[in-house]
């Protein structure tokens, strides 16, 4: 009788299944509405936006004036939760004018219980799951693929983002938009007046239609309202689903020309603990950043001796795993746009990882000039960016070039492709020769939102490849240093579901980008039931779910398998949330795993298989006090690990939030073992929606630092700000018995002021 290996069934299962994928997706993509062009325009939404025609407006946040009264209010918006498609409980009202150089909205949140208004935030884009809020998005291209996204508070908070929907999407509220608002609280609820400048968005001026949507939160109810998109598998953050805006007649950017120079002094003192000494430093320098119109869709923006001082902190965590860890990128140079960038979402290939530029291994490297030019040109998305960076310590001056192009087909398809240039001035960085590495990449999303009517459906598929990392390899095979694969995602409710294919070749190492692991193919299914109980005063919503991973070697070698249950993550009717989760791991290990890099644990090669349970629990947002509390248990290699993450937020009196966290882990192994400790505190006193003071404190006993970053901003008028930042880091050194030895003190204060042309 002839065996069969087991590994052999198994890469036959995977072809087989990848196979079958390929050809349901060939075979029913004509079918399935991706290649619709129709156009339900005539069936949406409208709202009129009537001329100013020199009328005058008290922007006091009362809805008063003679002309607001005049214009017809827009309502009739519909629940989104807790029932679909429900009435509302309380009535919101909508009106929007304009001149030739600003747009103006107004609104009114009719509440029957004023007292129960929530709002505790004042800070600039902080969270508004705590608070009453009313939302807003402008798709000025008629694109339905991107758009801009505004908020508001009744306490005048200011919150906006670019958002791109996408297979997982995109949100990026570290945007900042020039806009401004006035809120008011009355025995009527509260209303808002804001006023945005034209300036400060990029729009198709040949067209007059703009996609528009507004959403309303009604916190101590957890109403979400909907002007339309009300749809579970819609909402706000759809452009697809959104109304549309007319009325609008020759809105003018000006000449487009925004220069926005800087100044920034910093003082720092670096503590040598051995020697005892200090090395204290002091500086001063100006830099600027230019933005230009060239068009009303397309913007230039060059910087110069550019300095992100201001940035805010990383938010500290503890690795117990064997590969890098990925940290948001905070900088506003690289935000800006990033959307055009993004490449194969929820794909888990970043070839373009922003955060490569001017930082390395955590170290801040000066840049000394950049430019991009990123925006629309019809259905054609554009994104070129090159910065120079300067010298650091041992590292030589580098350059930076990406560039991204994507075209829309369709009504909500598009195909693009991405390039990236890394070159080092003469030298070999980090004991590598690599002085010219380009990688290269294309993604194609297939989607639309009409499949079987109304539901939802996007196919994604990718290819990137890059150069050898260094020109003494004579490797002549591109697979090797390439990623491919494809993802099918069906993201509706209360059904939803999801499967991917990828594979690593074994010299993949992007230059510009981020990669956690090589050598594999991975193949992950995932389905998902959430249904709402609508008739429920107690339940609002429970998911269940099943996500299964598969990775092997190249060679078809299993190296990970995982299997998750979701028994039930429950969303209560007062906002709490529980949650259980099962899964079931194998690991192989093909070489020794040091756990902390110092020899204290060290897991031994061989295959390893186990079980964990994970339970979760957090009490609703809006409470004055809330918490969340999360304890995983299970295998862990050769051993066990147990994880406890508590959170606990205070929020005394409007404006004032104090959050803290503890993650406690505890690790037994063979013959070894460690706990670890991780403490986070966050206080925030925001005076005024411009005027706010934070800190931020971490420590872990891995890297025995404590550290503190407090920042204090002052938005003086939307587009001029003053930062001032001081940091201060403490190291706890038993071994020379010195405890919390001051290693780094720094300060720093930077102004920036906008002028517009």
């Amino acid at each position: 009788m002839k065996i069969i290996n087991k590994h052999v069934l198994e890469n036959r299962f995977i072809n087989t299944l990848k196979c079958a994928i390929y050809l349901i997706a060939i075979c029913i993509l004509p079918i399935l509405g991706f290649g619709q062009d129709s156009n339900n325009e005539n069936d949406s939404k409208e709202i009129v936006a009537y001329p100013l025609n020199g009328g005058e407006l008290r922007l006091d946040g009362i809805v008063d004036e003679e002309l607001w009264l005049s214009i017809p209010g827009s309502g009739n918006f519909l629940m989104q939760e807790p029932k679909e498609g429900g009435e509302p409980t309380e009535r919101t009202e909508v009106r929007i004018t304009f001149d030739n150089q600003n747009l103006y909205i107004s609104v009114i949140c009719f509440d029957s219980n004023p007292s129960g208004i929530k709002a505790f935030q004042k800070r600039r884009d902080a969270s508004l799951e705590t608070d009453d809020s009313f939302k807003w998005i402008f798709d000025t291209f008629m694109d339905k693929r991107s758009a801009y996204f505004f908020e508001i508070n009744p306490f005048g908070l200011r919150g906006d983002a670019l958002i791109s929907p996408g297979q997982s999407g995109t949100f990026n509220k570290d945007w900042d938009g020039i806009w401004k608002a006035w809120t008011h609280i009355g025995d009527f609820g509260w209303s808002a007046e804001v006023r945005i400048p034209f300036r400060s968005i990029n729009f198709d001026s040949k067209k007059d239609v703009w996609g528009i949507n507004f959403q309303r939160s009604i916190r101590r109810k957890n109403e979400e309202l909907l002007w339309t998109g009300h749809r579970r598998n819609q909402g706000l953050f759809r452009p697809q689903n959104a109304g549309i805006l007319t009325g609008l007649t020759d809105p003018s950017q000006g000449l487009g020309l925004e220069i926005i120079p800087f100044a920034i002094t910093q003082s720092t003192k670096v503590y040598d603990m051995e020697n005892d000494e200090s090395i204290s430093a002091t500086s001063a320098d100006l830099g600027f950043d230019i933005n230009y119109n060239i068009t009303s869709q397309l913007k230039a923006s060059f910087t110069y001796n550019t300095d992100f001082a201001q940035a805010e902190v990383d938010n500290r965590q503890i690795n117990l795993t064997r590969f890098p860890l990925r940290f948001p990128e905070q900088r506003d140079f690289f935000l800006e746009g990033s959307s055009i960038l993004q490449f194969a979402p929820s794909s888990g290939v970043d070839p373009y990882f922003s955060r490569r530029i001017g930082l390395v291994n955590g170290m801040r490297i000066p840049i000394n000039y950049g430019g991009r030019i990123i925006g629309n040109v019809g259905k054609n998305n554009i994104a070129l960016l090159h910065v120079k960076t300067g010298k650091a310590e041992n590292l030589n001056s580098e350059s930076f070039t990406v560039g991204r192009y994507r075209r829309n087909f369709w009504k909500e398809s598009s195909i693009g492709v991405l390039y990236t240039h890394r070159s080092t001035e003469d030298d070999i960085l980090l004991g590598i020769p690599v002085q010219d590495r380009k990688t290269w990449g294309a993604d194609l999303n297939l989607s639309t939102s009409e499949f079987l009517g109304n539901k939802r459906l996007q196919l994604s598929a990718f290819f990137v490849a890059h150069n050898p990392v260094s020109p003494f390899n004579d490797s002549t095979s591109i697979s090797d240093r390439s990623v491919r694969g494809f993802r099918l995602n069906f993201p509706n409710k209360p059904w939803f579901g999801n499967v991917s294919y990828r594979e690593f070749g074994d010299e993949y190492d992007p230059a510009v980008g981020f990669n956690q692991r090589n050598g594999f193919k991975r193949l992950q299914p995932g389905i998902g039931y959430a249904p709402l109980f609508e008739n429920s005063k107690f339940i609002r919503e429970i998911e269940w779910g099943i996500a299964y991973e598969y990775l092997s070697s190249l060679q078809n070698k299993l190296l990970t398998e995982n299997l998750n249950f979701n028994l039930g993550t429950i969303r209560f009717e007062s906002g709490d949330k529980l949650g259980v989760e099962v899964s079931r791991g194998f690991e192989f290990l093909d070489k020794d795993f040091d756990i902390l890099n110092d020899g204290s644990v060290v897991v031994p090669t061989g295959e390893y298989v186990n079980w964990g349970y994970e339970l979760e629990a957090s009490s609703a947002s809006f409470r004055k006090v809330s918490g969340s509390i999360g304890y995983e248990a299970g295998g862990f290699w050769t051993g066990n690990i147990s994880s406890l993450v508590l959170g606990l937020t205070v929020r005394p009196i409007p404006g004032i939030n104090l959050s803290s966290g503890y993650t406690h882990s505890k690790v037994t192994a063979e013959n070894s073992g460690f706990d670890t400790n991780l403490f986070q505190v966050d206080l925030g006193l925001d005076f005024t929606p411009d005027i706010s003071f934070s800190s931020n404190i971490q420590f872990d006993d891995v890297s025995e630092i404590l550290g503190s970053n407090t920042r204090f901003r002052w938005i003086i008028t939307p587009g001029t700000d003053i930062y001032c930042v001081y940091n201060h880091n403490w190291l706890n050194n038993t071994a020379l018995n010195r405890r919390l030895f001051t290693i780094q003190q720094g300060a720093v204060m930077k102004i920036i002021y906008n002028y517009r042309f």
